[in-house]
């Protein structure tokens, strides 16, 4: 029989509490904890194992075999108990033999037991341990019984530190003093383009949790009221003072960012962790371990921006009512300075001296980051993804930042400072070359004009046209508004972002992609329990698969676009399209939304143009059918190329192996565009593809005359555009792709240092 409530939890913290205080060795407390956990749960296992010496090694049961004890011992990602340590996830299994990762010990004498659940014991963002149960009837342990094996764990983190259980060694957070003093160079992820140069700063030292069971509940229950009330008046001081200059799509961030902490479901859940018995702290970190556990679980880097929002107000929440709110933004930048933090959120980062900070190295971040958002919006280089920055560095060493390089340069030597302002010069002057092609059209030297467009999702990208003297927006992702907000945007939130992007682009067309969320874009205030775990969320329930199933949600942003876009012509374009059917009922939705807008008198768009996205490779074959029902048809090489070659664009060994430039994409590019010129529609290439000069050049060569790509790109593919001569690139790329070389890259390099096209 599984635990029925909550307060089971504060039930074994009480009986913990107990053993806890009690005089008796840490070996005896650990055997009285398994005792108390399986028979709280009903559970024929409990086992606790820690980190010693670099190895799991099991250190008390209830149920296993005795002998087994400091006996079997794991490596990390060794088994179900390895894996949890190594990944710090949570795992609950009806069936754990089934697991792929399931590691049979015969000394344990484990064979008859089924079920199996664990938790990681997790002291300074590392597992030192794994608490699990198991039973021998198969079933999923309930979520109100996975939190309290959590709960469990917080505990057990700080009875096994106090009696020096387990390796200490890597689990030091904040900064530390390298090994080594020597110059290094390491690699990250291009966030916000720049160069930088000065001193490093820890944002936060890393706040450890030495109490984790209440005396007093309603004591530290107020506690976090005061604590909160404290968080919410900073962040409506900070967020009311900021001042970029210019409103953007900056301003809706921080006013996101705001309603996070006033979001009454997030406070609603520390308290119910104080109720189980925790402190004010503990409960803090119990719910932000479990965000931590949800955001490994989510795939879409846009939700997990939403999480990492959360992230930032429990560390702020923590400092508040810990007493410990020292910050390096607290105590002023007194130089130059590279701030290091494994996140940030974007209240965080306005907190710092603008004169002073000169950049930001995160061990974490994305593209599509609120902190990502604000940086570009105060002119703030960002390099993320840095692993290991906090071991690395030590507090004050010098650094040289190339985010363009994707590469940071700790305690660099003379030599290396002299080559970096050296390049910084040249940068400055060839972004003032880019800059000069801002109103020159992109025409090949035989004369041939490709139009050049820009991806965007915020209002704020908008004015990347002026900047870079685009064409128009050959994308506008309008999921984005959905997986910033907290609710599901209304008609007129919606409408009122399209017309604002239509009033900011002026004659420039715009392409609207109708809303791609589902799958690994799961939105929280949507009902997905009908459709599961999809174990391949990038090839599930998602565009405009769920959009057709969803009328509601694609009839409301159908009637968005439609107003919007009253007197000017209105470009919609359908995401994952498979096959025609899925086109020609999504285009007949909008069609009954425009003939119902009609009918009551609403002003309506001057033209219609509706296209589709060629990801899918099934549509390629049935391409003959779906052509004459389009106005345009766009290539996204993102999801194409993981389709084609059935490879997870996210996979880290997988990223690098599938080459853009492979004859496989090149030769069904071609194919596609061949058949879309036979029947005179427009063709555009829209993804990261068409933003790397090489790749332009060989998109150009097979026949793409429209370009999508990143605005930051767009200066380098202009100069490209204006150094290649198409027509005599055109019959030798048919040569290559006739017999392809080994490496087609390297063909299409030397090719184009030939005939003197400009790649930098």
């Amino acid at each position: 029989m599984p635990v029925s409530a909550a307060a089971s939890a504060r039930e074994i913290l009480t009986r913990l509490h107990d053993v806890m205080a009690s005089r008796t060795p840490a070996q005896s407390k650990l055997n009285a904890v398994v005792e108390i956990i399986g028979e709280s749960l009903r559970s024929e296992v409990c086992s606790i194992y820690l980190l010693r010496e670099g190895v799991l090694e099991l250190f008390a049961t209830r149920g296993l075999a005795q002998e087994a004890v400091h006996v079997t011992k794991l490596a990390l990602g060794e088994g179900l108990v390895g894996m949890i340590a190594r990944n710090v996830e949570t795992l609950n299994l009806d069936e754990a033999a089934s697991h792929p990762d399931f590691a049979y010990r015969p000394e344990t004498g484990e064979e008859k037991y089924h079920s199996f659940a664990g938790v990681p014991i997790i002291r300074k963002e590392r597992a030192v341990g794994v608490l699990a149960v198991q039973h021998s009837d198969p079933r999923r342990y309930e979520e109100v019984e996975i939190e309290a094996l959590q709960t469990v764990a917080m505990v057990l983190s700080e009875l096994i530190a106090n009696a020096g259980l387990v390796d200490e060694a890597g689990a030091t957070g904040g900064a530390t003093r390298p090994q080594s003093t020597a110059t290094a160079r390491i690699t990250g992820f291009k966030l916000v383009e720049g160069m930088a140069a000065g001193a490093a700063v820890f944002h936060q030292p890393r706040i450890t949790i030495e109490h984790t069971v209440a005396e007093d509940t309603e004591a530290e229950r107020h506690r976090v009221y005061a604590a909160f009330d404290k968080m919410r008046e900073q962040i409506d001081r900070m967020t009311s003072q900021a001042d970029f200059g210019a409103a953007g799509e900056h301003d809706e961030v921080l006013e996101t960012y705001k309603m996070f902490a006033y979001d009454e479901g997030w406070s609603r859940r520390i308290n119910e962790a104080i109720d189980s018995g925790l402190t004010a702290e503990a409960a803090i970190e119990r719910v932000q371990q479990r965000t931590r556990m949800r955001m490994r679980q989510i795939d879409d880097p846009l939700l997990r921006d939403r999480m990492h929002d959360l992230e930032d107000l429990s560390n702020r929440l923590l400092r508040i009512v810990s007493g410990q709110l020292g910050t390096a933004a607290q105590l002023g930048l007194r130089q130059d300075s590279i701030l290091i933090a494994r996140n940030l959120g974007p209240a965080e980062l306005l907190e710092y001296d603008r004169r002073r900070l000169k950049g930001v190295v995160l061990e974490e971040g994305s593209l599509t980051a609120h902190v990502t958002i604000v940086a570009r919006a105060m002119g703030v280089p960002v390099l993320g993804r840095v692993k290991d920055i906090r071991r690395l560095v030590a507090e004050g060493d010098r650094l040289l930042i190339d985010v363009t390089e994707e590469t940071l340069v700790i305690r660099p030597s003379l030599a290396m400072e002299e080559a970096f302002d050296a390049k910084l010069l040249v940068t400055q002057k060839r972004r003032a070359a880019f800059a000069a092609l801002k109103n020159v059209a992109p025409e090949t030297k035989d004369g041939q004009r490709i139009t050049v467009m820009v991806n965007a999702g915020l209002r704020d990208d908008v004015a990347a046209l002026d900047l870079t003297g685009a064409d128009g927006i050959g994308l506008f992702r309008t999921e984005f508004q959905f997986l910033v907000s907290a609710t599901l945007p209304q008609r007129e939130g919606q409408k009122r972002l399209y017309k604002d992007v239509l009033d900011a682009a002026g004659d420039r067309p715009v392409i609207f992609r109708t809303v791609d969320i589902g799958g690994d874009k799961a939105l929280p205030y949507l009902d997905h329990d009908e459709n599961g775990d999809e174990e391949n969320p990038a090839m599930g329930w998602r565009a405009l698969r769920l959009a057709l199933d969803r009328e509601g949600l694609m009839k409301v942003q159908a009637r968005a676009l439609l107003e919007a876009a009253a007197g000017r012509t209105l470009n919609v374009m359908f995401p994952m399209v498979s096959e025609p059917w899925e086109f020609d009922e999504a285009r007949a939705l909008f069609e009954a939304q425009r003939i119902w807008l009609e009918g009551r008198g609403h002003k309506l768009p001057l033209h219609i143009r509706y296209g589709a996205m060629l990801e899918v490779p099934a549509l390629a074959e049935v391409l003959d059918i779906l052509l004459p029902r389009l106005d345009f048809l766009s290539v996204g090489t993102n999801d194409l190329t993981q389709f084609l070659f059935a490879a997870d664009r996210a996979h880290p060994k997988l990223a690098v192996r599938y080459d853009w430039l492979s004859p496989s994409i090149l030769r069904f590019i071609r194919r596609v565009t061949r058949e879309a010129n036979a029947a005179g529609i427009p063709i555009a290439v829209c993804g990261e593809m068409g933003g790397r000069p090489l790749e332009a050049m060989a998109l150009i060569g097979l026949g793409i005359d429209r370009l999508s790509i990143t605005p930051a790109a767009v200066g380098p593919i202009k100069a490209m555009v204006r150094s290649l001569d198409r027509a005599a690139l055109a019959p030798a790329l048919e040569t290559l792709l006739a017999k392809p070389p080994g490496d087609m890259r390297a063909a299409l390099e030397a090719w184009a240092v030939a005939h003197g096209v400009e790649l930098a």
